[in-house]
């Protein structure tokens, strides 16, 4: 059963490649924003489904097919001529098949006139000869066929077989929505409509509340498609479904009347036009300009388009008017290079005016307003075709958000809404001759009509306040309010690979467990290994102690570790891939001022090299301040510990493993050395491999260890072994001795391995007695967070363990040896070991509830 507090699900599915298409970036951040649990749909470059995230939002990508549209070519019909003339070869491909099949069974019957008789060869030479005849027949048949077939052949009049295309992208994203499961699906284009439309229906028909909505960004009847069928198919998809949508937006009030006319909606579609987020503009988060990228001063007139450039356009018409505006230059913001572009420029080099035209670069969506603004006139060129008619590009948006003034052609809704506020020039969108009147017009009204560019005229432009209709839409169509917004998602969020993963991470009531990243004197990054939480809890630790600090914790994640808290999970097998690695770098610079590397590990993916040695430059010269944090077998050399420990865990390590971790470790301390970094160890023991660290002991949550339950009251004591790896904690040494206390009745004992880290809390508070480690001589998070609950625990404890803790240390020492008389006498004296007990919950609040390590690090957290 749903919890009531689940967040209601959005699906925003889009059949192009999401990026570069703001409108649909925009729409899922806004609803993100809004509390809305969304994943964004488009379509994949490759044959993989890709997924990445944006902050909280799911981006896939999924392959799209051409099944359906080979299906339908193989079986359209064919005149009886064409049956007679190209049987069994149905398009080039199979015309080559059968001539290599020709060619093959040539060479083998010409070489068998070698070996033959004469009365054989003669035979032979015949069939050549008549084989050879059939051959060229077939072949000029296919070909007269193949010049009397129309280019660009007539619809039939089912869009099914005229378009098949749609199709195939309902068989690809079909499945991909429906695993979702929305509440909503928002469908963007006609070419999603139909796939909306099912997926809604088999969704309903699975008992799923599911309702939809159609997002019409073009005019679909008034757009010049490429062909016939397409211009016939897709007018007819949407005649088919829309009037199936739970609601339909589109990007003016023009199209909302067309499209009620058209299709007799009993309900406008709702407008909701497509502005750049206002909150972003001006914030300088942008380094970059269109004036700089043509490389032009700032006394150069600069006019600017910025967009999709198609024949519908009109751009052709702005180069014409280039040789009547001496001085003037032309940044044209596109993506890459096309077939019309170069024709573009070859008629500008014809004009003597292509020093004067630069194509410059797309900027991300919410950079746009503040790239153009360095321009000083924005262009809107369309052509008079009905879809440029009706509709207030997104352009015009940012051309004014950015503070330009227009020149736009006479086409319908834009000259009209530029005339009636005074904005820019308008001009006959067939005659260069007016445009370049109007833009050496505009230029020299530049600082009048930009005062037109009024507050108002920007706020109702603005991404805020037309989304907000949207997102109310969302809320009456589902029924569903989401519990919270989450305003702190950045309009500006980047999409990021998939390896990567950014969570919420919060208490029973809701609240963060510890100051996230944000406006702090100190912004520290801690990571990226939190063996056993250990990142999360110092961050816990100090943002309690600390107000003036704010973490990050990163967690490199292992497909078998334990999701352990934090803020970000980063999948360790993907370290080595360039965008992992890009995308920590992007994290990390610019955003930490102080960065606590535990266990050596590289934080920038492996782009340096496997180790932290490899990013401390880079890390340097963004002037973040670093220190080293050891836990254990990254910086314990196995040598020198079995030399001083007769039970070393380096003793039973499988094969090639000691040899491993020795190399490691000998690195390690060579880095430490060194970099001359701060260097802390989480447990005492690791002072004899770094004498020059300190000691910053581990941290619990000791109050949620903390448990009333009485200890060794029970007739046969529980006692408690936990190994996470038997060879690290000598489990295997000591089972024969508890399996025989067990056997006797003297105590049940209790083996518990891959026990999830959240249920462990549980089995640690029902138990009398905890046995941790019999090989390192020293205590890890499972015995602090024992000692917590109030646990006498039992550990082999070096003697140096013991001298750092002033011989306060409750943990009762013992070795495989020893640990059967040991536990024995622990049951003979219960007062005793409760006793202990109560002395370990002591001993833990005062060195690991995080006070005692926040004192520590505080000289490098200044």
């Amino acid at each position: 059963m749903e919890s009531p507090a689940r967040r209601p699900r959005l699906a925003v599915i889009v059949a192009n490649g999401i990026t570069g298409d703001s409108r649909v970036q925009k729409t899922a951040v806004a609803a993100a924003r809004d509390g809305w649990d969304v994943t964004l749909i488009g379509r994949s470059d490759n044959k993989r489904v890709q997924r990445s995230k944006m902050g909280p939002i799911e981006v896939i990508r999924v392959p799209v097919g051409v099944d359906y549209l080979r299906e339908v070519n193989t079986r359209k019909a064919r005149p009886l001529r064409a049956a007679a003339t190209q049987f069994n070869l149905q398009d080039q491909a199979a015309l080559n098949r059968y001539t290599a099949a020709y060619k093959a069974w040539v060479r083998q019957k010409s070489a068998e006139t070698a070996y033959a008789g004469t009365p054989r060869r003669a035979s032979i030479k015949a069939a050549l000869r008549a084989r050879r005849s059939v051959h060229r027949l077939r072949v000029k048949a296919f070909k007269w066929e193949q010049r009397r077939k129309s280019k660009d052949p007539a619809p039939v009049g089912d869009w099914r077989r005229d378009w098949p295309q749609v199709v195939d992208l309902d068989l690809a994203f079909g499945p991909v929505i429906e695993e979702v499961e929305p509440d909503v699906i928002h469908a963007n284009d006609v070419t999603m409509i139909a796939t909306a439309a099912l997926s809604a229906a088999r969704l309903r028909a699975r008992g799923r509340t599911c309702v939809w909505l159609y997002d019409a960004h073009e005019y679909i009847k008034g757009v010049e498609w490429p062909n016939a069928r397409q211009a016939s198919a897709l007018p007819a998809v949407e005649a088919e479904f829309i009037g199936r949508a739970d609601a339909v937006v589109t990007v003016s009030p023009q199209m909302a009347e067309l499209l009620k006319n058209d299709h007799k909606l009993t309900k406008s579609p709702l407008v909701v036009g497509n502005s750049p987020v206002r909150e972003v503009i001006g914030g300088g988060r942008s380094t970059s300009s269109v004036r700089k990228a043509c490389g032009l001063g700032p006394e150069t007139p600069l006019m600017v388009y910025a967009g999709w450039i198609g024949p519908e356009r009109g751009v052709d018409a702005v180069i014409d008017g280039m040789p009547d505006l001496p001085g003037f230059h032309l940044a044209l913001v596109h993506g890459r290079m096309t077939p019309l572009l170069e024709q573009l420029f070859a008629r500008a080099e014809a004009l003597g005016v292509r020093d004067r035209v630069h194509l410059v670069p797309y900027v991300p969506q919410h950079e746009v307003a503040d790239y153009l603004s360095s321009a000083d006139l924005g262009l809107t060129p369309f052509r008079r075709v009905p879809n440029c008619e009706v509709s207030l590009p997104t352009k015009v948006s940012e051309y004014l958000q950015a503070g330009l003034p227009l020149v736009t052609s006479d086409v319908k809704v834009i000259k009209a809404y530029v005339e009636e506020r005074g904005l820019g020039e308008v001009w006959t969108w067939d005659d260069p001759k007016t445009f370049a009147t109007a833009a050496a017009r505009a230029m020299e009204r530049r600082a009048e009509l930009a005062e037109a560019i009024t507050e108002e005229v920007r706020s109702d432009l603005s991404w805020e306040t037309q989304s907000a209709k949207l997102l109310k839409l969302y809320r009456e169509l589902s029924k569903k309010t989401p519990p919270g917004p989450r305003p702190e998602l950045s309009w500006t969020v980047q999409e990021t690979p998939d390896a990567v993963r950014t969570v919420e991470i919060t208490d029973g009531d809701g609240q963060p467990t510890w100051k996230k990243l944000g406006e702090t004197r100190v912004r520290l990054g801690l990571g990226p290994a939190n063996y056993a939480g250990q990142g999360a809890a110092y961050a816990q630790a100090i943002t309690r102690v600390n107000p003036d600090v704010s973490v990050e914790v990163v967690m490199n994640k292992q497909p078998e570790s334990f999701d352990y808290p934090a803020d970000v999970y980063v999948d360790a097998t993907a370290l080595g891939e360039l965008p992992v690695q890009f995308q920590q770098v992007e994290r990390i610079v610019g955003r930490y001022t102080h960065l606590l590397v535990d266990a050596f590990m590289p934080v920038f993916g492996n782009l340096n090299g496997s180790s932290i040695a490899g990013d401390l430059d880079a890390l340097k010269q963004a002037r973040i301040k670093v220190a080293l944090l050891a836990h254990g077998s990254e910086i314990r050399h196995p040598g020198n510990h079995m030399a001083r420990h007769p039970f070393s865990l380096f003793h039973d390590a499988p094969k090639g493993i000691a040899k491993k971790l020795q190399a490691k470790a000998e690195r390690n301390k060579r880095i430490a050395t060194e970099a001359g970094l701060p260097l802390y160890v989480t447990t005492p023991d690791l002072l004899e491999d770094l004498p020059t660290a300190k000691w910053a002991p581990l941290v619990v949550d000791v109050l949620a260890w903390a448990t009333d339950r009485p200890v060794m009251e029970r007739e046969r004591p529980l006692v408690l072994h936990a190994p996470s790896k038997r060879w690290t904690k000598g489990t295997d040494r000591i089972i024969p001795v508890m399996t025989e206390l067990h056997d006797q009745g003297l105590i049940e004992f209790r083996l518990a391995e891959g026990i999830p880290w959240a249920e462990m809390r549980e089995l640690v508070q029902s138990c009398d007695l905890v046995l941790d480690q019999f090989t390192t001589g020293s205590y890890g998070t499972f015995a602090v967070e024992a000692m917590a609950a109030g646990k006498p625990v039992v550990a082999y404890i070096s003697d140096g363990v013991k001298a750092a803790t002033d011989g306060a240390l409750p943990i009762v020492s013992a070795t495989p040896d020893t640990l059967g008389e040991v536990v024995k006498a622990l049951v003979d004296d219960r007062e005793g070991t409760a006793r202990i007990g109560r002395e370990s919950a002591a001993f833990a609040r005062m060195y690991h509830d995080g006070t005692w390590t926040v004192q520590v690090l505080s000289d490098f957290l200044k």
